[in-house]
């Protein structure tokens, strides 16, 4: 199971680089007539939370008990803090009616606290990765506090 979860985590990771670094020359619809934009799905917030963050979220809580052993441990934690930290750029493309610039400040420094977990996870230093998914989870806490009234509060 939980490689089928990181085959399909690897896939989406993949195919969000390939957009990133595919020309995207005009950004409007191609010769057969399929829309190039970046487009969210159409679902409501409390699905795409869901949907992105709750599984990766929780693979991490449970990675973050203890000090991985193993190499594929440690890439386990990166993967799912990596997929976290891509998680909220796409929050970017979800911006609420009201609030817009805390919205962006959240999901900017949820971003950045993540990265800094991939790269803790990726230099296999435990406690520097502890402290970033700290970091990462207030910012997340912050924003459901705001935007949430105070719904969904993230346990470290």
């Amino acid at each position: 199971m939980r490689s089928i979860s990181f085959s399909l985590a690897l896939i989406a990771c993949g195919m969000l680089w390939c957009a990133a670094i595919l020309p995207n020359h005009s950004n409007t619809a191609s010769s057969e007539g399929t829309d190039a934009a970046i487009k969210p799905v159409d679902v409501n917030m409390h699905d795409f939370m869901e949907g992105m963050f709750q599984a990766p979220y929780r693979r991490l809580k449970t990675a973050m008990e203890k000090e991985p052993m193993e190499p594929p441990a440690w890439k386990s934690l990166r993967s799912d803090a990596l997929i976290l930290a891509e998680g909220c750029n796409l929050l970017l493309t979800r911006l609420p009616e009201k609030d817009v610039e805390d919205w962006k400040k959240h999901s900017i420094e949820a971003r950045q606290a993540g990265e800094q977990v991939v790269l803790a996870g990726k230099a296999k230093d435990f406690s520097k990765a502890r402290a970033s998914y700290e970091s990462m989870l207030n910012h997340c806490n912050a924003c459901h506090r705001q935007f949430e009234n105070g719904k969904h509060i993230l346990a470290p």
